[in-house]
């Protein structure tokens, strides 16, 4: 069984994942609207190690939980180039969590 101390609780509220994203939509775009709803410290676009390309998924880091919040209630569901997207509190990676005792 796993789970997430506070600081991992309060660290994965602050990360979003966007999903369903079209090819040839730009990070610069994504972070200006991202951006709109709060301090950005950190995003990124996963791309594919052969082909450089966009994975069609990102993820963006807020300064504090209730801009992450704010940017996933407004932004779920909305449509870019035609895509509806996907935003959702990101999950942390395996060895981010911790095993109880």
């Amino acid at each position: 069984m796993f789970y997430y101390s506070n600081s991992m609780q309060e660290e994965a509220t602050k990360k979003l994942f966007i999903g369903n994203l079209p090819r040839g939509v730009r990070s610069h775009d994504l972070e200006e609207m991202f951006a709109a709803y709060g301090k950005v410290v950190f995003a990124k676009v996963v791309l594919d190690k052969e082909t450089g390309r966009s994975k069609g998924y990102w993820f963006v880091e807020y300064e504090t939980i209730d801009e992450a919040s704010k940017a996933k209630q407004e932004l779920d569901g909305g449509d870019i180039s035609g895509r509806q997207i996907r935003v959702d509190f990101a999950k942390p990676r395996e060895g981010e969590m911790t095993a109880a005792a």
